[in-house]
């Protein structure tokens, strides 16, 4: 009686001659393997790749229509079928060309009319063979699927972290959490509209806008170690109240230094941010904080920033000042132009205002975030 349990080995068995086949298939059952048979290419292409598929075929290589080397061919062809052994049944004496077998897939040949001891002992050795293979393809999967998985949670936690050094600032700064947002939008946008220029071509590559655009919410972080008195202060700062506040650049980048030490992050990876941090507020002509840089000096990644940054704040309401138009904040950041902004970048922002204004109303301030803040500041300064 022919094996039915599931857990032998199922054999395919591919012979145009019936009287071939009936040895061959006495011989498995005795031995509890179970047999499909086939008796031409087509048939045996189709049962190979259907469920369940055999463990090991046994192919014979004369077949008219489509003979054994072609049928093997097309099996390791097929991603669905290229790792089930095929063993070629031959006639013996038959001329047969060993290498072209090979060649084609083949991992063994077999001669007929068949010596049963040999045919199992031959099976058993391929289907061990392929077990070990099976389970090292499977190993190597897993692995494979391991590395990343904990390559995403790695950048999840990374994310995290600074989602939530962002979100500290938030909670003490002036500015809503629409104006991080808002700003890695600009500066994204402005990175990509970018990316094949000659002077920023070799720098933006997509990896390093990612970076870029995860890195801008960091941009204020510092403002965490400026007092609430100048932080907060609704008007305008004395000299010596600026003077602390432009702090805020330094006490950012080291935060973030701070931090990448703590959370065992990656230089490369908070290295524009610590680039933001420190240099957003440099201007083109070297008259910016906290180190004058000047031209291409300042990383691209800070040139960057500071268009986003200075759009924002000059489009967005505060309890000190009324939100200036779009047009009116274009026609300040354009008289900028060489003087505080990269002129190229500033130009990309020219062509790219469209999409700026776009970005400004999906992500608007609600009027409650602003009476929010102006409680907070009467509470910090009292009413007056």
């Amino acid at each position: 009686m022919p094996s039915t349990d599931p857990r032998n080995p199922l054999i395919l068995v591919v012979d145009d001659a019936p009287d071939s086949i009936e040895p061959i298939v006495h011989c498995l059952h005795h031995a509890d393997f179970r047999t499909r048979i086939a008796t031409n290419g087509a048939r045996a292409l189709a049962l190979a790749a259907s469920k369940p598929q055999p463990d090991l075929i046994l192919l014979d290589v004369t077949m008219p229509d489509m003979d054994g080397y072609e049928v093997c061919r097309r099996l390791m062809h097929d991603p669905q079928t290229a790792s089930i052994p095929v063993i070629f049944l031959t006639i013996r004496n038959e001329e047969v060309d060993e290498q072209l077998g090979f060649d084609a897939g083949a991992v063994d040949y077999i001669t007929k009319p068949i010596s049963p001891p040999l045919v199992l002992t031959r099976i058993r050795n391929h289907l061990t063979l392929k077990a070990a293979s099976d389970f090292l393809r499977d190993r190597n999967t897993y692995l494979e699927q391991e590395v990343v998985r904990r390559t995403r949670e790695l950048g999840l936690m990374q994310d995290a972290t600074i989602v939530a050094m962002a979100s500290l600032a938030e909670t003490r700064d002036n500015e809503t959490g629409n104006h991080i947002r808002r700003t890695q939008m600009y500066v994204r946008a402005l990175a990509r509209h970018l990316q094949h220029h000659p002077r920023f071509s070799s720098e933006l590559s997509d990896e390093n806008i990612e970076l870029m655009y995860k890195s801008a919410p960091l941009h204020d972080i510092g403002k965490v170690g400026i007092p609430d008195r100048i932080l907060l202060k609704p008007g305008r700062l004395t000299p010596a109240e600026f003077e602390i506040m432009k702090t805020h650049t330094t006490l950012g980048m080291e935060a973030i230094s701070r931090a990448a030490s703590l959370f065992s992050l990656s230089a490369g990876y908070l290295r524009y941010a610590k680039e933001i941090a420190l240099s957003h507020q440099e201007k083109w002509d070297g008259s910016g904080y906290p180190q004058s840089l000047a031209g291409e000096r300042i990383p691209l990644s800070a040139r960057l920033m500071a268009v986003a940054d200075v759009y924002d704040a000059l489009i967005s309401k505060r309890v000190y000042k009324p939100a200036f138009t779009h047009e009116e904040a274009s026609a300040l950041l354009q008289q900028g132009r060489g003087t505080h902004f990269d002129p190229d970048i500033l130009d990309a922002f020219v062509e790219l205002q469209d999409e700026f204004r776009a970005i400004a109303q999906r992500f608007a301030d609600v009027e409650v975030d602003h009476e929010r803040e102006a409680e907070r500041l009467r509470q910090v300064f009292g009413d007056d």
